[in-house]
């Protein structure tokens, strides 16, 4: 019997490290203010490692990489209540990051929100209602 690969870290190539670090910070993950050589990670409360990687370190070790537009991948942050999704939102778009839905009661009996982080990776927040 084959094993099952499992999931234990999510990496977003960045093209502003400074302003994503600030994003996720501001979020609440407890990411390193300064970059190792353009990668940051740290590892969230459920165990999986979040990473962060400049585009030079990509480029690094594939050198015909490029940016392309679209949603490869997406993020969600389950909250501990639906005020904290309210909170969480409220606190990220007032520091200046991109609000995409304001928080909404869904009807699949959440509580959601999105934003946008800095490279336009969407972030939810969501918890039951």
């Amino acid at each position: 019997m084959r094993g099952v690969p499992q999931l234990n870290a999510v990496g977003i190539i960045t093209s502003d490290m400074g302003r994503s670090i600030r994003f996720y910070r501001t979020l609440g993950l407890d990411v390193p203010e300064t970059p190792d050589e353009g990668h940051v990670d740290t590892f969230l409360p459920n165990g999986v490692r979040f990473m962060l990687d400049s585009e030079v370190v990509i480029r690094s070790f594939r050198p015909g990489w490029t940016r392309e537009t679209g949603n490869q991948i997406a993020l969600a942050f389950e909250c501990a209540s639906p005020a904290e999704v309210d909170d969480t939102y409220a606190r990220v778009t007032a520091a200046g990051f991109s609000g995409e839905k304001e928080p909404w009661d869904a009807f699949w009996g959440q509580r959601y929100a999105q934003l946008r982080d800095p490279d336009g990776v969407p972030v939810d927040l969501y918890a039951s209602l």
